[in-house]
């Protein structure tokens, strides 16, 4: 038996659990401490941590580290959510935490957040073969997770949060009469938003997640419903008519709500109420994990096997649900990203890459025309602003910067450090980001007429020449000039000439490379190659192949 621990840093609270991994993946939390130690109330209201915020918080993780000491735990991950993402101090704030205790907290994204909280759900629930929505009502944000089969196509993150409401909303000495009609005005402003992520689905089943919903659930199981099951909607309204109506310091002593959960509850009741009626569900499942257990979860598993990754088929599945959102044309994007991973292949042994750069390829290519959305003029840098923000789950914030990189870099300028975003890659993910896009931009001439004329690619190697031959329907005359404008990235990125004859090379069939995605056609550019993506005569990577070595797509 091994001993985990995961410190939550949440907007109302900071949570400490403690779990017992048996070496199957299964997972048993032994004990959870709570700190009342309310960061959202600070940082909606003036933007950073108090003082005497900050000095609670250090003294709570002092006593997290104490007993973290005392069962001998060295397997732990601190990780913070909204309200310390949004303050301005945070950086003063980990390493006063950091000083303290010798934990260091990590940021995580909303999008990690909905994975955590969907790992730990699908422990508990069946989510096998069904489409589910995943609603985590936070103190500072609510989280939605489109989930079909276990795993998350649509993860979306509205600044709805129970503390968030009430710090902005609510006026000292305010009737509550006048604070309900302001949360639900204010919550109903997002409700086009709301429906524009949930589609037109059907869910088999709704989960609420996180303290607020667990609270509800027990309020209407001792309230409305004394009988175990689902929080229904009917319930739901029951319970929050007569919440409106119960004083502050009556929820605490008859109802037997803490403090700092009494006055969140009715605006937590609002959004949740709101949520299910978009949803168009009838009720809402509670089992009572969320984002610590997932993270539990997560550790053990990361223990067990320290190269585990979320399966590219997911990351591929996610990155199709973004384009859809996007409203791209899928049969271009799919097939561009048929031919890119066909050249990355056929090319391994030039551009020395991997399988990790081979996915960021597919996935840039899958979705690099979403910002034909927001205008063709300049549709590559809306991509790249797209894909830079937008939540795409199992790629952190590194892997989607290289992604967004690539995808803007699909026409027009060359990588440069003159961009902005290209010069705040580290060194190594700038030549990454050269390489791809070269073949990229290669892969999108060749589908020029959005038709998917081509249906195989065979390249032969006999330096200083890269020799691409095509098969498809008709001459291909359009997507061959295509090509000979848009290889001049490749040439400049691998010291190659690129040709469209060659002789030596048998191929065969594309295969196809998952997900689909979309777009429309782009145009070619030349611009200033950056330093670290110029190589004159020799590629990057291992050693080039030999004067007459040919390769094939396999």
């Amino acid at each position: 038996m091994v001993l985990l621990a995961v410190i939550d840093v949440g907007t109302n609270a900071l949570r400490l659990a403690i779990g017992k991994a048996d070496g199957s993946r299964r997972l048993e939390v032994v004990e959870s401490v709570r700190e009342p130690v309310r960061l959202g109330a600070d940082v909606f209201a003036t933007g950073s941590i108090s003082e005497p915020t900050l000095e609670a918080a250090v003294s709570a993780f002092a006593r997290f580290q104490a007993l973290l000491n005392r069962r001998g735990i060295r397997h732990r991950r601190a990780v913070a959510t909204s309200a310390l993402r949004e303050a301005a101090n945070r950086d003063r704030f980990l390493e006063r935490v950091r000083a303290a205790s010798g934990i260091d907290v990590a940021l995580i994204p909303p999008d990690e957040e909905a994975r955590l909280v969907c790992l730990a759900v699908a422990e508990q629930v069946d989510l096998g073969g069904r489409t589910a929505l995943l609603v985590d009502v936070g103190g500072g944000c609510v989280e939605l997770s489109v989930v079909s089969d276990a795993r998350i196509l649509v993860s979306s993150s509205f600044r709805l949060g129970a503390l968030r409401l009430l710090q902005e909303l609510r006026e000292p000495g305010e009737d509550e009469a006048r604070f309900v009609r302001m949360v639900r005005e204010y919550v109903d402003a997002a409700r086009d938003r709301l429906q524009h992520e949930l589609g037109r689905r059907t869910f088999d089943l709704c989960v609420g997640t996180g303290g607020n919903v667990e609270s509800l659930a027990d309020l209407g199981r001792a309230l409305v419903r004394p009988a175990d099951g689902p929080l229904t909607v009917a319930d739901l309204d029951a319970l929050l008519l007569r919440l409106e109506r119960t004083p502050l310091e009556e929820r605490v002593r008859r109802l037997g709500l803490r403090p700092d959960r009494a006055d969140v509850i009715v605006p937590a009741a609002i959004v949740l109420q709101r949520i299910l009626s978009c949803a168009g569900v009838e009720a809402v499942l509670v089992p009572r994990v969320g984002l610590r257990e997932g993270a539990l979860l997560d550790l053990a598993q990361s223990l067990a096997e320290p190269s585990r990754r979320l399966p590219r088929d997911q990351i591929l599945e996610a990155a199709l649900e973004l384009g859809r959102r996007f409203r791209f044309d899928e049969a271009h994007g799919t097939q561009v990203a048929r031919l890119s991973v066909a050249l990355f292949d056929a090319t391994r042994r030039i551009h020395g890459l991997d399988d990790e750069d081979r996915l960021l390829l597919e996935v840039s290519a899958l979705l690099h025309d979403i910002g034909y959305l927001v205008g063709a003029s300049g549709h590559h840098k809306h991509t790249a602003y797209l894909l830079a923000a937008a939540p795409l789950v199992g790629l952190d914030a590194a892997r989607r910067a290289v992604v967004a990189n690539v995808a803007r870099y699909h026409r027009k300028a060359f990588p440069t450090l003159a961009h902005e975003s290209y010069r705040a890659l580290p060194p190594r993910d700038r030549v990454t980001v050269s390489k791809l896009a070269a073949l990229l931009r290669m892969a999108d001439a060749l589908d020029r007429e959005h038709a998917g004329r081509v249906r195989s690619v065979r390249v032969a190697y006999r330096k200083p020449r890269l020799d691409i031959i095509l098969d498809g329907e008709g001459d291909l005359l359009l997507e061959k000039w295509a090509l000979a404008r848009k290889s001049t990235l490749f040439e400049s990125v691998f010291g190659l000439r690129v040709g469209l004859h060659g002789e030596g090379a048998a191929g065969a069939p594309i295969p196809a490379p998952g997900p689909e995605a979309t777009s429309e056609p782009p145009g070619a550019g030349r611009g200033p190659i950056a330093p670290e993506a110029t190589t004159g005569d020799a590629p990057f990577g291992p050693r080039p192949l030999g004067p007459s070595e040919a390769v094939a797509v396999p």
